[in-house]
């Protein structure tokens, strides 16, 4: 029992020096000190597995490998808002609001996070469930990988509510993501992006203990309480104090980052500050977010079949940078294409050091007049992928001559080629040019193709570099010894390797029709395909005329795929592959049940249904019909489930698109 007591005394501590320090920043201990009291915890707790829990502070560190991640449908939609890049669009909305409210309009302002919105779920003050937006009715479950996230509270205070929901956005700080690059810059591995995309892949790493170390962060602001609950939640403004009273780390730690305000000046006021203040900010943002207050007003303010009409977001102009271009080099992807890349004298651009930016083709470099030592512009189109923009031509130096685009293939030396109605300079020599080879290997190993674990662009460099392949097909016949003789290879990785290429060769063909890496043929394509022909023999045979009765098949894909089939080598290669057990026909019952019955109508499936939404989604393909992401003028039917967002179904209405039932659509296919 002293064990017991012991144990529940020291979480309860932890979690207390926890908060006080990673949401506070009011540390009432040591470092040190706070290190022993974990270090008795977890020997109390190693002693104990009988008292074993999932919140312990314990559990922070990470530790075990999810398998997957669940889809789970949200208690209320992750709604998205409507943007905005113009102030005085914003001014529009606001005085409009203000004007209906008969001036009795309060806004809330706050940060637009640039990083991954996340729904928490708490029962018995406790967290039991982290779900990302996904598609805004049905999110995955990350529970495991947001617990060592040291600002996400695991235990509630006793003046919480026992059950509850709160949103917010989890990022990844600019010190955090410098240091990870470093790391992987140490390594020779491939750097990340950005931060929001790191923290995007972050959270979906199946090792919860090397989540743990990358130093994530997270800003929770939008409480939802059940019906019933003791405490009536009136405004915004109201669950965000409650929420910071109840432990959970909100916007009110930095200055000025909530605000009310009462007129609409006062918003104003807030993106003027922003705009100029959002550089001092330890993470990145992409803007501002107004709200209205009053949960009453929302009510009476409605959504639009898009977004609510109490809220609005506003996004911050890209931002540029400006620097010395040193040298034009050039990159081969997997297709052959060649894409110029400015080398630059380092930039700070929205909170990442830029040093190289893409210069697109060769029409872009010609209309621009970029040359090497011009003093260029550059922006990250999106807060992402940094471009060259423009040319200050009053910096540019006497002897400056116009760039001569690359004539001949950097990597192989092959002469480059260029249709007339292409943009892009490519490489022909597909067979022989090692950086296609490499990039073929790494697409047909990718997660969406072959999901060939532990097989990134690393590891094919150097399996690549060591001999040991030159083609995908090479990949089935590695074998231990060889491995064993690379840098960093033990006996764990090879096996985990060789693991992952066995498995692969249970991946249905339509991936692997994708990981083959056609030009043109993605994976909604590539799983057209497989379903109509069933197989690469009868896709191989097929006449332009066949494929082009295929409505996602037009004239540049036919002929791209008639032309790879037409290679003897392509050919060789899936004879090789198919020796070694690679699927190259569809199931049976996989088609078995097919049709035409939906062929040329278009569904948007949204909802919870009593099988999977993937499912109901090979369904519509099987028997013919076609999926689209969102509700338009185009669509036939929507296909409509369980807690499925308003939007879409008032859009639907109002667009005469035709409901289905998950019985009606079942009825449909002779289900």
């Amino acid at each position: 029992m002293q064990e017991e007591q012991r144990i529940a005394e020291l979480r309860r501590s932890l979690h207390e020096h926890n908060h006080r320090y990673y949401v506070l920043a009011e540390p009432v201990i040591s470092d040190r000190e706070f290190d022993a009291l974990l270090a008795e915890l977890t020997l109390l707790e190693s002693s104990r597995p009988d008292l074993f829990d999932a919140n312990s502070p314990t559990q922070r560190v990470g530790g075990g490998f999810t398998e997957q991640f669940e889809k789970v449908a949200h208690s209320r939609p992750m709604l998205s808002l409507a943007n905005s890049y113009s102030s005085e669009e914003v001014q529009e909305w606001a005085d409009r609001i203000h004007r209906e409210s008969a001036g009795h309009a309060r806004f809330t302002c706050e940060l637009k996070y640039d990083g991954v919105a996340i729904a928490l779920q708490y029962e018995g003050r406790r967290l039991v469930r982290a779900l990302t937006r996904g598609d805004g009715t049905v999110g995955e479950d990350i529970t495991t990988n947001v617990r060592t996230i040291r600002a996400v509270p695991l235990q509630l205070s006793e003046a919480a509510p026992e059950r509850l929901e709160i949103r917010g956005e989890i990022v990844l700080p600019f010190a955090a993501f410098e240091a990870l690059n470093a790391q992987r810059k140490e390594k020779g591995e491939k750097l990340f992006a950005n931060p929001r995309n790191t923290a995007a892949g972050t959270l979906k790493l199946q090792d919860s203990a090397e989540v743990a170390r990358r130093g994530l962060d997270c800003y929770l602001y939008g409480i939802w309480l059940d019906e019933g609950a003791p405490k009536v939640v009136t405004a915004h403004s109201q669950g965000v104090d409650l929420a910071a009273e109840w432990g959970f780390k909100t916007p009110l730690v930095l200055e000025r980052a909530f605000e009310v305000a009462h007129d609409v000046e006062g918003v104003m006021a807030f993106l003027a500050h922003w705009d100029v203040a959002r550089h001092q900010l330890p993470f990145a943002i992409d803007g501002v977010v107004i709200k209205v207050d009053d949960h009453a007003q929302r009510r009476t303010l409605g959504s639009t079949a898009k977004a609510p009409r109490w809220a609005l977001a506003f996004k911050f102009e890209t931002e540029q940078g400006l620097t010395r271009l040193r040298r034009i080099a050039y990159q081969v992807g997997r297709t052959g294409a060649i894409t110029p890349v400015a080398h630059l004298d380092p930039v700070p651009i929205a909170g990442t050091t830029v040093q190289k930016a893409s210069l697109h083709n060769a029409d872009q470099i010609a209309l621009l007049d970029i040359r090497e030592g011009d003093m260029v512009r550059v922006e990250k189109g999106g807060e992402i992928i940094p471009k060259v923009v423009g040319v200050v031509l009053g910096e540019r130096s006497e002897g400056s001559q116009p760039h001569e685009y690359a004539s001949a293939c950097p990597d192989c030396g092959a002469e480059l080629v260029r249709a007339e109605d292409e943009a892009r300079h490519y490489c022909p020599n597909a067979e022989g040019c090692p950086e296609q080879i490499k990039g073929r290997i790494e697409h047909f190993a990718s997660r969406r193709a072959m999901n060939i674990d532990g097989l990134g662009s690393e590891g094919v460099e150097q399996l690549f570099a060591a001999g040991l392949i030159r083609d995908v097909a090479d990949l089935y016949a590695l074998d231990m010894p060889p491995l064993l003789t690379l840098d960093r290879m033990g006996e764990k990785r090879a096996g985990n390797l060789l693991n992952g290429i066995a498995d692969s060769k249970a991946v249905p063909f339509e991936r692997v029709l994708f990981g083959l890496g056609i030009r043109h043929v993605g994976e909604t394509v590539a799983k057209r395909l497989a379903r109509h022909f069933g197989s690469m023999a009868a896709l191989r045979d097929a006449s332009t005329e066949a494929l082009l009765e295929l409505d996602v098949v037009g004239p540049v894909i036919a002929d791209a795929v008639v032309q790879w089939c037409a290679v003897e080598a392509n050919m060789e290669r899936v004879r090789i592959l198919e020796e070694h057990g690679v699927s190259f026909e569809v199931e049976e019952d996989a088609t078995a049940a097919g049709s035409d019955v939906l062929a040329g109508q278009s569904f948007v499936v949204s909802g919870v249904f009593s099988i999977p939404r993937d499912e109901l989604k090979h369904l519509v393909e099987l028997h013919g019909g076609r999926l689209a992401g969102s509700v338009s003028g185009k669509t036939n039917f929507l296909l409509a489930g369980d807690k499925m967002g308003p939007s879409k179904l008032e859009k639907a209405e109002r667009l005469g698109v035709v409901i289905l039932s998950e019985a009606d659509f079942m009825a449909m296919i002779g289900g």
